[in-house]
C-alpha cells in the first residue's frame, strides 16, 4: 500500500540542530497531510508537526519557533527542521502519511522511527 521511510535521526549537543527527512512511496495512493510525531520512553507518542498537501501547518506548543515542517508534495516527501534543539525532545520520530490508497481507502501509515538523542 504505502511504505513510510525516515532518516536522519542521530545525536546532537542541547543548541544543535538536526533535520529529518520522510518519503512516501507505493502505487495508486494520494497523500492529504504529513507529518511528524515524536515518543519519548515511558511517553505516549505525541504530534510534533503536520502539514497538509495545501500548506496548513500544526505544530505542537513545545517546538514552535525551533522546528519547521516542510513539504515538496511531487516527491511524497516530508522534512522537519529542528533547532535549538533541548534534552526534552529527545525521542523516537516518527513519520506519518494520511493517504488514499486505491481499492483501500483512506487511512495513516507510519514510518519505523528514527532516534533523536540531545545531550546537555
Amino acid at each position: 500500500q504505502v511504505q513510510v521511510v525516515e532518516s536522519g535521526g542521530g545525536l546532537v549537543q542541547a543548541g544543535g540542530s538536526l533535520r529529518l527527512s520522510c518519503t512516501a512511496s507505493g502505487s495508486s495512493f494520494a497523500i492529504n497531510t504529513m507529518g511528524w510525531y515524536r515518543q519519548a520512553p515511558g511517553k505516549q507518542r505525541e504530534l510534533v508537526a503536520t502539514l497538509t498537501t495545501y500548506g496548513n501547518t500544526n505544530y505542537a506548543d513545545s517546538v514552535k519557533g525551533r522546528f519547521t515542517i516542510s513539504r515538496d508534495n511531487a516527491k511524497n516527501t516530508v522534512y522537519l527542521q529542528m533547532n535549538s534543539l533541548k534534552p526534552e525532545d529527545t525521542a523516537v520520530y516518527y513519520c506519518n502519511a494520511h493517504a488514499y490508497v486505491l481499492g483501500f481507502g483512506s487511512g495513516d501509515y507510519w514510518g519505523q522511527g528514527t532516534q533523536v538523542t540531545v545531550s546537555s
